[in-house]
């Protein structure tokens, strides 16, 4: 930690050596892995968020393997193909599993611009649930009938992998619970996949908070999951970079520590 408080690993800066579409593009991202570590959303240095690289759909950003999400600079993200190959020299390696989740997404969501994955206690916990997420919370019935389950095949290190993990997704949720594993969110831009996971999240533990009761549990109608879903989703979502949730999140996290921008 250095003295102002915040959490650094000196790296040279790569602003002026990418397109400025990149740079800001690295700058939402670094943002969002310091923001999960905010959160609270951390499985030491595991888990991943990659975004996708303006200009080129065969690319995109990791995280360095190594460094906890509090480290997480602009300069410091890996840029790699879908064949997990750098792209751009890095001191740091690929996280294998991260690889593996995010180049699937990516090689089959063409409209996905960025992936969020996570194993925190209650996503962990709804995951190993066989009713898996319940319509209990109106964060909850936002993915009422738009949410994927993928059955879990091990750690994700094998490439072999990839192709369940895409057929699971299929061609249109942005949201998925990896069985016995743990949470992913997707979007069309940073600020909606990070929106979704906020929102899962919370749908996650406010079920098992009311699981937990013991109580006999209310669920509402179907025509009023439906309906109150479609409003969420066109309320919430937004497939512009100026997701107005988004910008809330970076000022707050340019209060906390504005570090990640190096």
């Amino acid at each position: 930690m250095v003295p102002d408080g915040s959490y650094r690993v000196d790296i040279p800066s790569l602003k002026g050596m990418v397109s400025e579409e990149e740079w800001r593009a690295r700058v939402d991202l670094a943002c969002a892995y310091r923001l999960v570590a905010h959160q609270g959303w951390l499985h030491g240095i595991a888990n991943h968020i990659s975004i996708r690289v303006p200009g080129n759909e065969e690319h995109f950003l990791l995280n360095p393997y190594g460094l906890e999400y509090r480290e997480v600079t602009a300069s410091s993200l890996v840029k790699i193909d879908l064949e997990g190959n750098k792209v751009m020299d890095s001191p740091f390696d690929v996280n294998q599993a991260g690889f593996v989740v995010h180049s699937a997404i990516h090689a089959a969501r063409k409209d996905i611009t960025c992936a969020i994955h996570t194993h925190t206690e209650a996503g962990m916990a709804v995951s190993a649930l066989k009713c898996g997420l319940l319509p209990l919370s109106m964060s909850a019935i936002r993915f009422h009938n738009r949410i994927s389950y993928h059955d879990y095949e091990g750690v994700t290190l094998d490439t072999d992998e990839r192709d369940s993990i895409a057929a699971h997704l299929g061609p249109n949720n942005y949201a998925m619970i990896l069985r016995n594993h743990g949470l992913l969110t997707l979007g069309r831009n940073l600020g909606e996949a990070f929106y979704l996971m906020y929102n899962l999240e919370k749908a996650c533990r406010s079920q098992l908070s009311a699981m937990a009761t013991g109580a006999e549990l209310e669920i509402p109608p179907e025509n009023v999951l439906e309906k109150s879903a479609e409003q969420s989703w066109r309320m919430g979502n937004n497939n512009t970079r100026e997701h107005p949730a988004w910008q809330a999140f970076m000022r707050e996290m340019d209060e906390l520590d504005p570090s990640y921008r190096n």
